[in-house]
């Protein structure tokens, strides 16, 4: 993966399956980057809130609207309401937006609440090509839930990733495996904070989009991170 880009934007989900924070630099460990999805809204059944219903995650609607982040050094993230405001009880915040009263925010135990994979890497390459695909509509990289948005060189042909397949890159000291492409729904009409319209993933194809690609740091454990497991095998990827 010689020369394959520079990394532009570095995204985080404090909260999984809420608006994500913009950083300048993030840490990275074995589990992924530090604090990413690293709590979850959860029902009484104890289900995940995401965009999708599976054996671990149950949608629900309005969840993106609303946004996360760290605030300081403090270990818990703020959940910031649909105008952008700190909730100061952010349970109750969600209760009331949700609409329901099951619906708490937690932090991970020993389930998961990555999809599949830990780091997602979109490139410009394939963004850029979408926009041209669907033109006169507007194409946001938050739609994807990137991660690590790494800008390719000039010439790069779309769908890049796919070539990286069993490849590893190094990010400063840390290095990265490419395991496989992650599938995004063909249409993701959620509207989130600040967010652009519906978005048409695929265009006239209407095919899933392998999105970019989706990493383990190299330390991570395989058993956890790096092999599929029968629900992660059951469950398409989406946004999350």
């Amino acid at each position: 993966m010689t020369g394959a880009g520079v990394i532009e934007r570095i995204w985080r989900y404090p909260i999984k399956s809420t608006g994500g924070e913009l950083l300048h630099r993030a840490e990275v460990e074995p589990r992924g980057l530090v604090g990413d999805r690293l709590f979850a809204v959860r029902d009484a059944q104890g289900k995940f809130g995401s965009g999708k219903n599976t054996r671990r995650f149950r949608r629900m609607p309005g969840l993106l609207q609303l946004s996360s982040r760290y605030l300081g050094d403090a270990g818990e993230p703020a959940l910031l309401d649909p105008r952008g405001a700190v909730a100061p009880d952010p349970n109750a915040c969600l209760r009331r937006h949700l609409g329901r009263e099951d619906v708490e925010v937690v932090r991970e135990g020993e389930i998961s609440h990555f999809d599949r994979l830990p780091v997602s890497v979109p490139t410009t390459a394939t963004l850029d090509w979408l926009r041209s695909a669907v033109p006169g509509v507007p194409v946001d990289e938050r739609r994807f839930r990137p991660n690590l948005l790494v800008r390719t060189p000039p010439g790069a042909p779309p769908f890049v990733e796919d070539e990286w397949s069993g490849s590893k890159a190094r990010i400063r000291r840390r290095g990265v495996r490419r395991v496989r492409a992650v599938e995004r729904a063909m249409r993701d009409d959620r509207r989130g904070p600040a967010g652009p319209p519906p978005l048409w993933c695929c265009g006239p194809s209407q095919k899933p989009m392998p999105c970019g690609w989706t990493g383990s740091p190299r330390s991570c454990p395989r058993d956890r991170y790096g092999r599929e497991t029968p629900s992660s095998r059951s469950e398409k990827s989406s946004p999350g």
